[in-house]
């Protein structure tokens, strides 16, 4: 069975992520959505509000798991028997960070491999942090994320 890894903060899920989850089940066997508990990030959500939304969010796919975890995500992904890492590039920017980390995984663990996709081309701008910014002001986001996702931000900032 090919599965994979996405970690992420998710802070919140996107469109944009849940694109790149969609076309990753094609790929692989299972898909786990690992959500990172990234306390110095300071997240708007829990962990436990950031696991819930998401599996809201992709309850439409069967071949995937969402777990939170707040380890190092080589061990999570050691425990989890999984090898492969996906990662998301929107654009050049991303690539040099992601790059850097791809590498330090598989110096650290050199099995681990890290699968990048981009995401569609209609949603290449979506960030959890620009969504974050837009609610905050009170503006449209219904375009860049899940209806229950939506609800939630607004909950949040009102």
């Amino acid at each position: 069975m090919k599965r994979i890894i996405y970690p992420g903060t998710f802070d919140p899920i996107t469109l944009g992520h849940s694109d790149l989850i969609e076309r990753a089940t094609k790929l692989f066997d299972h898909v786990t959505v690992a959500i990172a508990k990234s306390p110095k990030k300071q997240p708007l959500f829990t962990l436990e509000q950031r696991v819930d939304l998401a599996e809201k969010a992709l309850a439409h796919l069967d071949n995937i798991t969402i777990i939170g975890f707040e380890e190092l995500l080589i061990t999570f992904a050691q425990k989890q028997n999984t090898y492969n890492i996906l990662r998301g590039l929107r654009a050049m920017s991303d690539f040099e960070f992601e790059f850097q980390l791809a590498n330090m995984n598989r110096k650290i663990c050199p099995q681990m491999e890290t699968v990048f996709l981009t995401p569609s081309e209609d949603r290449t701008f979506i960030s959890s942090t620009l969504v974050r910014e837009i609610a905050s002001l009170n503006g449209p986001i219904e375009e860049f994320v899940h209806p229950v996702v939506a609800t939630a931000l607004r909950e949040k900032f009102n």
